[in-house]
Parts: C-alpha cells; structure tokens; sequence
C-alpha cells in the first residue's frame, strides 16, 4: 500500500533530520559498464564521503594517491592497481571507523554498481573489504519512489529531479559523460564530479525532509487511494487544515449558539 511506503520513507527522513550526526552520503565514479574488457568489474576512480551534520567531506581518489606517490597524471594507467588499492584501503579504514553510520546513497544496490562492487574490487586488488552492514545503507533514490511514487520524476530520474528544484549542479557529470571522462583520463573531473553529487544529493535530502522537494506526483501518487491516505494527506498539507481550523471553529460557534438558545 503507498501510504504504508510514504509513511515508512517520511520516518526515515524525520530520523535523519533528527540525528544528523549519525549519517553519511556515499557516493563512487568508476570507468564504463558497457566497454569493460575481459569482462572484469569497472575500476574505480574516486569515492565521496559526506558527513550529513557538518557538511564535511572526505574523498578518496586515484590523482590524489598519484600525487602522494609522485606519480605523474599521464603515467597513472600504468600504476592503476597499486594507486586503487591503496585509494581503497583508506576508504576502508574510514569504513571501520564509522561502522555504527548510516550510509545514505544513490543505487549502489549490487555488483554492477554499488558497495558489493567496492568490495570485489579491494578483493580483486588483494585487500580484505570491510563489509558496511545491510541495515546500515539507505537508497535514497528507492526512499523517494516510497514517498512520492514512482512517478515522482521522469528518467533520468537525477537529472530531472535537479530541474525541476532548480538546483544548479556545477562540475556534476552525468553516466554518460562520466564513461567519456573515464576514457579521456580525466580523473580530477570524475573527482569533482563524485564530490558535487553528494553534495547535491544532501541538498535533496534536505528539502524530502522539509517537504520542499519538487515532483510530478499527483497526491494519490504520494498517499494512495485510501481512507488513511486521505487523512494522511490533510494531516500534512497546511492549507487543508486552516481550512479545518476555520470550519471546525465555524460550527463550534454555530453548535454554541444553537445550544445557548436552547437552554
């Protein structure tokens, strides 16, 4: 029933706006699905980590490894395991360090992409992955078909989310151009990129939270065609309940009046 999904996802966000400091915005650029040789995963380029109470942001990249090891930009192909390897092992290290967070993220739901792939990576590369508990990940893309619908934006459902909030996403790089930066080894891009995306997914939290977030969805979308999904929706929508207040106050007067005659 959607008003049992709206109600579960609007717990979720009142949770999160109340203890801030217990959640992180994870989100990962790697290279291409689709132009993988060998059929090995995609190589990751960077990770964001965003911290939800401070708006602080850790990173964890490839160029930035590359400048640790004195490793020129161009020769960095050449050095890509040793240089992923050890962009993971710090992730990891800050993944045991704040294992009782939620991470909140963006489809990062499987193999394909998502922690799994991070994980077979750091594997593929010789490490021992830290694995982030189940219960301990929130899709925000998934929290926001439960409260809005599915309908709540037209695919690529990102893209047109931040148009239609007028939300400007400077250096945010879609999958396509992601894949194209990747192939040019433009790392630093895919770096900015990572890093304005959780950014902007923070900026998307907040107004789900606040109940700003502009969608498409029709309130039998949002609610349901239901009783409860009525009442669920005069509950939160503020111009039914002044008009309420102003009824309800109306004909209390009325019933006072009709009961002074009477007596």
């Amino acid at each position: 029933m959607q008003y049992e999904k709206h109600k579960s996802a609007r717990k979720i966000f009142l949770e999160i706006d109340k203890n801030p400091s217990n959640y992180l915005i994870i989100h990962y650029s790697c290279g291409s699905f689709y132009d993988i040789k060998d059929g090995y995963t995609p190589r990751i380029t960077s990770i964001a980590v965003y911290d939800y109470a401070t708006a602080q942001t850790d990173s964890f990249s490839i160029h930035k490894m590359a400048e640790k090891s004195h490793i020129e930009i161009n020769d960095i192909e050449i050095h890509y395991d040793e240089l992923e390897k050890s962009m993971l092992d710090e992730f990891f290290e800050y993944a045991k360090e704040h294992k009782t967070y939620f991470w909140i993220h963006w489809n990062m739901r499987d193999m394909n992409y998502g922690f799994k792939a991070i994980e077979h990576r750091y594997s593929v590369l010789g490490g021992e992955p830290y694995k982030i508990a189940d219960a301990n990940k929130i899709d925000l893309a998934r929290q926001l078909v439960n409260c809005y619908g599915v309908g709540y934006a037209e695919h690529p459902r990102m893209e047109k989310l931040l148009e239609q909030n007028g939300i400007k996403a400077k250096d945010y790089l879609n999958g396509q151009e992601e894949a194209d930066a990747f192939a040019n080894r433009e790392y630093v891009k895919l770096h900015m990129s990572t890093l304005r995306k959780v950014d902007v997914f923070a900026n998307i939290l907040n107004r789900a939270i606040n109940s700003t977030l502009k969608v498409n969805s029709k309130w039998t979308e949002i609610y349901g065609v239901s009783v409860q999904g009525i009442l669920n929706l005069c509950k939160n929508t503020w111009w039914i309940q002044l008009v309420w207040t102003v009824i309800s106050m109306f004909l209390g007067a009325l019933v006072g009046a009709l009961i002074g005659k009477l007596i």
